[in-house]
């Protein structure tokens, strides 16, 4: 498979609708308030790092060189932070909290690198 935006498209669209079902759990499912903060915090960092993957992909067709790793990046991140923290909130055994931080390392990461396409960019 070819990481094109169009595959960044439909991962961001699956990740954005887990995002959904997590935070509307956290609202009107849940009744623990670590397990509604894990799905809150999950599903927030998930949206906010779906809109970056998605204006990745809208860059990349534009023309933008190098945003592609950043969506990588935030594709990861969201499966390792947001996942972690839905598994988490589920019963997960504690380990699985050993992916989180790597989560947000990668979710830095695509914005390092974002960054770094914007700069290197021609106008």
């Amino acid at each position: 498979m070819r990481w094109t935006p169009r595959v960044w498209i439909v991962l961001a669209a699956v990740a954005g609708l887990i995002a959904v079902i997590a935070g509307a759990f956290a609202a009107h499912g849940a009744t623990d308030p670590v397990t509604q903060e894990l799905l809150r915090t999950g599903s927030t960092y998930a949206f906010v790092h779906v809109l970056a993957t998605l204006a990745c992909a809208a860059l990349a067709r534009t023309g933008m060189k190098r945003v592609g790793p950043a969506a990588g990046f935030f594709l990861a991140g969201v499966l390792l932070f947001s996942g972690s923290l839905y598994m988490l909130a589920f019963g997960a055994m504690p380990v699985v909290g050993v992916a989180t931080p790597v989560g947000g390392f990668c979710f830095m990461l695509g914005w390092l690198i974002l960054i770094w396409a914007a700069v290197s960019a021609r106008d």
